[in-house]
């Protein structure tokens, strides 16, 4: 089987530290056709793997990578699925908060799914909030306002720029 595995930067120095990570809450929790599925995580000389499903390429390399601009139809699926995710996601008390085409992966607008949980955070957490998240482009107003005080409508916001991006026939 083909897997992506991403490589932690930084050492963990114990199995709890491992645990409490934002995205491997997140990810063991979420489980939806359009969220990149967690398959194992690995630690060994305090070094920290994450083994995912394989996903060709993500939505920035296939805007460059497609010679015409999506059809309608393409972006309608694109974005559906998105939110079929973002919905999933919000339901079960996490948001993204740095939703961008390259944490969307996919191989074609048939088939997209989030990824990139390492800004998550839990709904029900208490602000305050880092005021510096996400890539400036998706960033809605309160974030880019500095405001410590947000919490899932930030990712629908960066799901209508990801959507004006997109270039529409």
């Amino acid at each position: 089987e083909k897997v992506a595995i991403k490589t932690m930067k930084r050492k963990y120095h114990s199995w709890n530290e491992v645990m409490d990570l934002r995205e491997v809450k997140s990810l063991k929790k979420l489980n939806h056709p359009n969220v990149v599925k967690l398959k194992e995580v690995i630690r060994e000389n305090n070094r920290l793997y994450f083994v995912f499903e394989y996903v060709k390429g993500d939505l920035l390399g296939l805007m460059r990578d497609t010679a015409d601009l999506f059809s309608e139809a393409a972006v309608r699926t694109i974005i559906f699925q998105i939110l079929q995710a973002l919905a999933y996601m919000h339901r079960n008390g996490f948001f993204h908060r740095d939703l961008k085409p390259e944490n969307i992966l996919c191989s074609s607008p048939d088939m997209v799914k989030i990824a990139d949980f390492g800004l998550a955070r839990e709904i029900r957490s208490s602000p305050p909030y880092t005021d510096y998240v996400s890539t400036r482009w998706y960033r809605a107003p309160e974030v880019l306002l500095r405001s410590t005080n947000y919490s899932s409508p930030i990712d629908v916001w960066a799901v209508g720029c990801i959507m004006a991006v997109s270039d529409v026939t």
